[in-house]
């Protein structure tokens, strides 16, 4: 079975157009990884949100004059798409020579044409150096998992028979842990990421949470499946009254995803972390 982006911009030789092309961007219906997982548009168990930060924003003004920025966008979770990496990143350096009256022009130029791709509302910000600068890098809260001593002996795959939990203990906790790594199912390139698990319900045996986790360091699939997959698993096992899974990925091309998925309706702060 071919996998969506089997057609995408991903692992080919590519000429980086410097002037305005919407047609660059390469949606990828997200349909089909919801099957793998038992889901439809219709029965998603969650919530969310996947937040791009772009560090490579540029364009110029009437004078000729290049302007940097650092780009937000946030792509609902229910999105029928998702937009592939690489042609994200094709697309927002066709901005580079192309000119621009306002921030604001950019912005909502970037909104049309994301929000067409994703097939569903984008919300795009752009925001100066000094604005991002200023918030600085974000800590964690939560508990982290990394140096509990656990054996690992599978890598291949998600192992979601590796967690447990303790019924006769309900807490509100959040885990995290920096070690959750996957590959890109196109390219083989690694994916680095940070996994928070935020949730209220029987008590997460925490070495085992890390022993899953470090079982993704070779399976194959975009962020966003990752983060969907993660959370079926632990809700399938604590059957929670509250539960959330965030990851924080590592910029690759100047661009970070960071898959947000929730039982609640609230959204995360953007917060940059050490690795990003």
């Amino acid at each position: 079975m071919h996998h969506p982006a089997e057609h995408s911009p991903l692992g080919k030789s590519s000429e980086y157009v410097s002037t305005y092309t919407p047609e660059l961007l390469f949606p990828i219906s997200r349909a089909t990884k919801w099957a793998e997982l038992g889901l439809t548009a219709q029965t998603l168990p969650y919530q969310g949100v996947d937040i791009w930060n772009c560090y490579e924003l540029s364009w110029l003004t009437a004078s000729g004059k290049p302007v940097v920025a650092i780009g937000e966008f946030a792509i609902p979770a229910n999105s029928p798409n998702i937009i592939e990496s690489k042609s994200f990143k094709l697309y927002l350096n066709s901005l580079n020579q192309s000119v621009f009256d306002s921030a604001n022009a950019v912005c909502e130029m970037m909104q049309r044409d994301l929000s067409a791709a994703a097939g569903a509302p984008v919300g795009v910000r752009v925001r100066s150096l000094d604005e991002v600068a200023r918030e600085g890098i974000a800590s964690l809260d939560g508990i982290c998992v990394d140096d509990l001593d656990v054996a690992v002996d599978g890598y291949g795959h998600p192992r979601p028979e590796l967690l447990r939990c303790d019924d006769t203990r309900r807490v509100d906790e959040v885990l995290y842990s920096h070690l959750l790594k996957s590959n890109c199912p196109v390219t083989g390139q690694p994916d680095w990421g940070t996994l928070v698990v935020d949730y209220s319900g029987p008590a997460l045996d925490a070495a085992s949470l890390l022993a899953y986790v470090v079982s993704f360091r070779q399976h194959q699939d975009f962020h966003e499946q990752c983060v969907e997959r993660i959370y079926l698993d632990l809700q399938r096992l604590l059957q929670p009254a509250r539960l959330t899974v965030y990851a924080r990925y590592v910029r690759r091309g100047g661009l970070d995803i960071n898959p947000y998925r929730s039982s609640e309706a609230v959204l995360p702060a953007n917060r940059r972390l050490v690795r990003q």
